[in-house]
């Protein structure tokens, strides 16, 4: 627990994930080289990420309500220029949309949200190789982290998954489940209307647009509004005969209609058919808490060289993270001292709704400034400074 204490610290303190780095913030009267090797005789410790997974999901599970939204992504870690690094592999390259010549470790984000302009929660990130001993399957991976938040949730929650989704062994496994989901489909997916089996992109030009509607959105950084309109049809899959899906078709987005494969929509009112429509454009703003993430930790500036390291680094990120987005969220003293670090990230524009990247960098101000190593506190801390005396035991309270 100490070292899992003063490793939030150090990856705060620092917003850095290079040993070094962090046992830099940690201030120890011994030489770095020591601290970094003790550093890293810890953090290859087996297991530890399931661990720190099951108390982050213990702490936000009970928020997660019946409807709560949670939204699966896929990630990656690129290091293409890392040559010692274990089990590199190639992953996704986003702008040819296809697995490219790009090195470095594949990964899965889990945020939970409600509906609409809401904040998001880190839930779960799990990184894997597909070169590493043992690995079964993409699939198998993203299955594991559904039945961590599964498990934990006790079967709330509507699963939200982009194109990357629409695989028959997933469908399964929530349907298997008994899980509700929001998936995207390709186009290309084999459905069956009507007793026959058709392809979903094909079967979209037969659906009837029953709602009009205008939403909002923000795309590349820019606000967007835009007119859409939205219908269901109910189908099937091969294979599963049993199973009531239904299909929503959404036009409006772009040239091709938006195909959402759902086990929701229970009846045809625009109610219940908004509520698939307007989940799944919730799940575009996971895009902003995953480059949170990795910008304001610098998590692709791993340089671990054990491939159990680089896993349990991915987990304590992610700790440190939902400290930010989740726990200082929580009580209304809480909201007090939220307010007291946004303040100390010293922006010159107001704070946007999501303001998770200023509340990291008022905690990594309040450390640099405060801090003076990882479980002293600074002596003769004036009786005046409000601020100061209200922050000090959040520094330094290991675990």
């Amino acid at each position: 627990m100490r070292f899992i204490g003063q490793m939030l610290y150090g990856i705060q303190a620092a917003q850095d994930v290079k040993l070094s780095q962090i046992g830099r913030e940690l201030c120890e009267p011994i030489p770095i080289g020591k601290v970094e090797n003790r550093l890293s005789r810890n953090l290859a410790r087996e297991g530890m990420a399931d661990v720190l997974h099951d108390c982050i999901l213990d702490h936000v599970a009970p928020t997660i309500g019946k409807d709560t939204l949670i939204i699966l992504d896929p990630s990656d870690i690129q290091k293409d220029y890392a040559k010692k690094m274990p089990y590199l592999a190639k992953v996704w390259d986003g702008s040819e949309g296809k697995v490219g010549a790009n090195l470095g470790y594949n990964g899965c984000m889990a945020v939970s949200c409600e509906a609409g302009p809401h904040r998001m929660t880190p839930l779960a990130f799990r990184l894997w190789s597909c070169e590493a001993p043992g690995f079964k399957s993409e699939n198998a991976e993203v299955e594991a982290v559904v039945d961590a938040i599964a498990k934990k949730a006790g079967g709330n929650g509507i699963y939200v998954y982009d194109r990357g989704g629409d695989r028959i062994g997933l469908f399964n496994h929530f349907m298997d489940g008994e899980l509700r989901f929001i998936v995207r489909l390709i186009g290309n997916r084999n459905l069956v209307w009507r007793r026959k089996v058709r392809l979903a992109g094909k079967l979209a030009g037969k659906c009837r647009m029953k709602y009009r509607t205008h939403v909002t959105f923000l795309s590349h950084g820019r606000e967007r509004n835009v007119q859409i309109e939205f219908g269901v049809m109910d189908v099937g899959l091969p294979g599963r005969p049993g199973a009531a899906l239904r299909l929503v078709v959404v036009r409006g987005f772009g040239n091709d209609p938006m195909l959402l494969l759902t086990n929701l929509a229970a009846t045809d009112s625009f109610k219940s058919l908004w509520q698939v429509v307007g989940g799944y454009i919730s799940r575009w703003r996971v895009e902003e808490t995953i480059r949170f993430i990795k910008q304001s930790y610098r998590l692709e500036d791993m340089r671990l060289l054990n491939y159990e390291r680089l896993k349990n680094m991915a987990a304590l990120v992610l700790c440190a993270s939902a400290f930010a987005a989740s726990w200082m969220g929580l009580g209304e003293r809480l909201e007090i001292l939220v307010s007291h670090v946004v303040d100390m990230s010293k922006r010159i524009h107001q704070v946007p709704e999501f303001f998770y990247y200023a509340l990291a960098d008022g905690i990594r101000r309040l450390f640099t400034r405060y801090g003076n190593g990882w479980g002293r506190k600074t002596p003769d801390v004036p009786s005046h400074d409000d601020d100061r005396q209200l922050l000090l035991p959040l520094c330094f309270t290991p675990g």
